[in-house]
């Protein structure tokens, strides 16, 4: 067998490659693009409905999609790095922040502020293209991440999960305000769905990770209160999602149908927690079942306002 050496160059463009790679996925890290996708998925549904809402025709307003999702895509990673950059001192201390490119110093702090600061301004600009009141929407939604909870209530209060909701119950208002500025009941409802449903989906994981909170001294209720008190909140905020779909009644038979079996379950599943034997896997299921709550009941929004030409 003949072998052949790589020749210099080829090994500088792949070791050029790798760090690009290395570049792109630290990047990734930083900007916790999990949910940046995922709020990207609410502020559709929100744009989505505002044109059937007003009928309005989806590639007439192709531009301005484009633009509220470009905006709020970087306004939620400029508050996500600036969240990293902030939490730097206790993220090492949880197993699941360790390899935060902020812990490891594969991206310096002093570079995560420029970064999270440049992306905020240009996502509020690009806003700002589209309408003023999806620009004040996101700028509220981003003062209450990077201000009320990451440098206030974090690190004080139990409350945190609370006021860390309202910034993740906005991306749905950007995306109507980006097509219907005047008041409206679904916007509203969108909002307190997100609102509501985050609080139990957070508590569920601050169940799982409650001994890593309380090393870092992060006072999230599970950790503070113990796990009664948690699934007790969990399954009141549960119940509080039940009327909320009938608010959507436009919306039709079918999305009352689904939404209300999806809360009817998640319910059950709460309750079950009052007789679990398992703490743990009880609040792993909850998390799990939320997940999969928002992206069905989300998904419905959207399908069952498709209107086909046939």
């Amino acid at each position: 067998m003949i072998q052949t050496e790589t020749a210099p160059s080829e090994e500088i463009k792949s070791t050029s490659i790798d760090r690009r790679s290395t570049w792109i996925a630290e990047l990734k890290a930083l900007i916790k693009i999990g949910i940046v996708n995922s709020n990207l998925i609410t502020t559709f549904v929100g744009f989505w409905l505002a044109l059937q809402f007003t009928n309005q025709s989806f590639l007439q307003n192709i531009y301005t999609l484009l633009l509220t999702m470009l905006g709020t895509a970087f306004v939620i990673a400029g508050g996500a790095t600036l969240n990293n950059w902030y939490d730097a001192d206790i993220d090492p201390i949880m197993t699941r922040t360790q390899k935060r490119p902020t812990v490891t110093g594969r991206i310096p702090l002093k570079t995560a502020l420029i970064i999270g600061v440049t992306l905020s301004v240009i996502g509020h600009v690009l806003l700002l293209f589209v309408s003023l009141e999806a620009t004040l929407w996101a700028f509220a939604g981003w003062f209450t991440y990077v201000v009320l909870y990451t440098m206030w209530s974090k690190r004080r209060y139990t409350l945190n999960t609370i006021v860390g909701s309202f910034s993740g119950a906005v991306p749905p208002l950007i995306g109507w305000a980006a097509i219907n500025q005047e008041f409206h009941i679904v916007p509203i409802t969108l909002f307190l769905i997100m609102f509501i449903w985050q609080i139990p989906h957070f508590l569920a994981l601050a169940m799982k990770k409650s001994e890593e909170y309380k090393k870092a001294q992060v006072p999230m209720l599970p950790a503070v209160y113990g796990f009664d008190m948690t699934k007790r909140q969990i399954v009141i905020y549960i119940a509080c999602l039940l009327p909320l779909p009938f608010f959507l009644f436009p919306l039709g038979k079918s999305f009352l149908i689904i939404a209300t079996v999806l809360n009817i379950g998640w319910l059950i599943m709460g309750i079950g927690g009052f007789f679990t034997k398992n703490d743990l896997k009880w609040a792993n299921m909850i998390f799990v079942y939320s997940l999969n709550y928002l992206t069905i009941l989300f998904i419905t929004m959207a399908v069952v306002t498709i209107k086909f030409p046939f």
